[in-house]
């Protein structure tokens, strides 16, 4: 059966240059977005209510796809829910919104799921993240008991990073569900500890 993916972007979602919508303009039979009502001001129970709501129309095997405030949702809609329909999730550049100064308006995102989530996960982390350390992501992916990949300095690995269509990741996500043109040969060179 065919892996459906389902992106979650962070704050201010993901606009026409970052990787998600590339993927979900180059895969549109594969892919669809979480939409969330406010993508400027985010309050936790309404973003994860709205994850919630999408998930429980799912009817095939899925991989979250989800990038910085999205990853902390869904750590919180793991902790709360739970759908046999969701087999993984891609968990890139995960936002510190216990530690970052930057986020210090979102609501209700603190304190971050410590829990191990239910489903097979990777986090992957850049060095020079202005959202979270690495170390913090590290901290992250042992929570919730995920893969961790550091793709060194890539900043906070959205389209400012200018990781355009980011074939790194589509490789990453191949560990997850694959894409028609993943580079098989190319997950098995990848270090996910």
């Amino acid at each position: 059966m065919t892996t459906h993916f389902l992106t979650v972007p962070g704050l201010a979602s993901s606009g026409p240059q970052h990787w998600q919508t590339i993927w979900e303009n180059q895969y549109p039979h594969l892919f669809s977005r979480v939409q969330q009502e406010n993508w400027d001001w985010p309050v936790k129970v309404d973003w994860v209510a709205q994850l919630e709501k999408q998930i429980s129309e799912l009817n095939v095997p899925t991989v979250l796809v989800a990038h910085s405030l999205g990853c902390i949702t869904v750590a919180h809609w793991a902790q709360e829910h739970f759908s046999e329909y969701i087999k993984g999730a891609l968990l890139v550049a995960p936002a510190d919104a216990e530690l970052s100064k930057r986020l210090n308006f979102v609501v209700g995102f603190k304190p971050i799921p410590v829990r191990t989530m239910p489903f097979k996960s990777i986090v992957v982390a850049s060095t020079n993240d202005i959202y979270a350390s690495i170390q913090r992501s590290k901290v992250f992916a042992a929570n919730w008991g995920s893969g961790f990949v550091n793709v060194g300095q890539k900043g906070h690995i959205n389209a400012v990073s200018g990781v355009e269509d980011w074939q790194e990741g589509k490789n990453i996500l191949g560990e997850l569900g694959s894409l028609n043109q993943v580079d098989h040969e190319a997950t098995k060179s990848l270090k996910i500890t």
